[in-house]
């Protein structure tokens, strides 16, 4: 069989002017039926085979008579038709459950797309904020007022654990040990993790903790014994909850300009990438942001080039003139 052109395929047809063959449709019964795949993901396949379904028709062909040269000239086509690598990557997924399921329901078909390798989606790198910028959101909030001891803490606290906001939420007063400096954070799957919390967010946390901070805020009585244990409260003494912190750092980036830039998730990117921008170890990183691979803190090391220039330059022979 020819290699089709990697031409774009065109936009899927609606369902009424364009019926999918009866080997789409038993595949797609036996998601629905066999393993129990959700409206929206069978809704997701129909689209993508619709349009593989469509570009074979527009070559002459069958899905009976593809082979791993059609499927890869296939992948070209999406590429080339400037979709984004996680669009190429769903739809050659879809396209690999249909023929993978003809393979094991018709004996002796064999398999086209065993061998054509699925694009990687490139991870994204994390936009960590620069130092001056950091230090320009911590000094922003000021005053002795309870919310803004709180603020301050709550900031201070994010960037200098590099904790997930809803770990900061979940805080407890028997988490803490001040008198050691650490907190203790439960992240993803409830596991526990062992942090210190570094002198700016350990003062921070004191002045919050203090008379004229947190006891300012407390209820006269606890709606919750789970409110009585919050390290952060609100306003009006119950727990603060994550969208509460979240609107708290959404606020103080907003006040020096950065704006959309500034979520929770951006300040822990920007603790593990100057923290090794400075010199850490990345098993030192990975243990402190609770990742359970080391693969998920190695991105951090991506954004991190001016750590590896200072190195080169420090240690390569002739990486200076003199």
């Amino acid at each position: 069989m020819a290699v089709p052109s990697p031409s774009p395929p065109p936009s899927p047809a609606p369902s009424s002017s364009r019926d999918l063959p009866a080997e789409v449709e038993d595949f797609l019964l036996s998601l629905r039926v066999e393993r129990g795949r959700s409206a929206n993901t069978l809704k997701a396949y129909a689209t993508d085979l619709r349009a593989y379904v469509a570009w074979l028709d527009d070559r002459g062909a069958t899905i009976g008579e593809v082979d791993e040269v059609t499927i890869t000239a296939y992948v070209n086509a999406l590429k080339a038709g400037d979709r984004a690598p996680s669009s190429v990557k769903r739809a050659l997924v879809s396209v690999r459950g249909l023929h993978g399921f003809l393979s094991e329901e018709t004996e002796g078909t064999p398999d086209p797309t065993v061998n054509v390798e699925v694009p990687r989606s490139p991870k994204g790198l994390p936009k960590a904020l620069t130092e001056a910028e950091v230090e320009r959101l911590l000094g922003s909030v000021t005053g002795t007022d309870p919310i803004a001891r709180r603020d301050r803490a709550i900031l201070e606290v994010l960037y200098g654990t590099g904790a997930r906001i809803g770990e900061l939420s979940a805080m407890s007063l028997s988490d803490l040990d001040l008198d050691a400096g650490l907190v203790r954070l439960f992240g993803k799957g409830a596991k526990e993790r062992i942090v210190p919390l570094g002198r700016y967010a350990l003062v921070a946390l004191v002045e919050w903790l203090g008379p004229q901070g947190r006891p300012a805020m407390e209820p006269d009585r606890w709606k919750r014994r789970d409110d009585a244990d919050a390290v952060f409260l609100n306003q009006r003494g119950g727990r603060l909850q994550r969208q509460g912190a979240w609107l708290v750092v959404r606020k103080a980036g907003d006040a020096v300009g950065l704006g959309a830039r500034l979520t929770p998730h951006v300040l822990r990117h920007s603790c593990a990438t100057h923290m090794l921008d400075h010199g850490a170890d990345i098993r030192t990183v990975q243990e402190l942001l609770g990742h359970a691979s080391i693969s998920t803190t190695q991105v951090y090391t991506l954004v991190s080039g001016e750590r590896l220039q200072s190195v080169y330059r420090a240690a390569h022979p002739r990486a200076s003139a003199g």
